[in-house]
């Protein structure tokens, strides 16, 4: 089509305005990749555990469950690689989640409506 989707910080009234993102140019050429096609996360298949929704890392294309689920192994991703942004694949949202800068990003254009109201996808551990 027209070129590299426009990606931006998603409003979140429940934090301050002005938050930013440091990996916003990591989705700029992001399409879902092959790995995406499996209908469960990988982690849950081998250890029996239902998921609820599916995330695809951007830098390369691993596939977890979001923090909704037992498992939690696209989080558990970001801590072991360090890749901070993961995309939802379910097909009713249209966002993603830098997990180190902890915002919602929604293409630009798009509804920003989208992302789960509150917090974020998974509670930080307190120190």
């Amino acid at each position: 089509m027209g070129g590299p989707e426009k990606w931006q910080v998603a409003p979140d009234a429940g934090r301050p305005d002005g938050r930013a993102c440091a990996h916003l140019d990591l989705l700029e050429d992001w399409r879902p990749t092959p790995a995406a096609s499996p209908a469960a996360c990988q982690g849950c298949l081998v250890r029996g555990l239902p998921r609820v929704r599916l995330r695809q890392c951007v830098t390369c294309g691993y596939v977890g469950c979001c923090d909704s689920s037992r498992g939690r192994h696209a989080y558990g991703h970001h801590v072991e690689s360090g890749h901070p942004v993961a995309v939802s694949l379910a097909a009713d949202e249209d966002w993603a989640w830098c997990f180190p800068d902890e915002v919602f990003l929604v293409r630009v254009g798009g509804d920003v409506a989208d992302p789960p109201a509150g917090r974020g996808p998974h509670p930080r551990e307190a120190p």
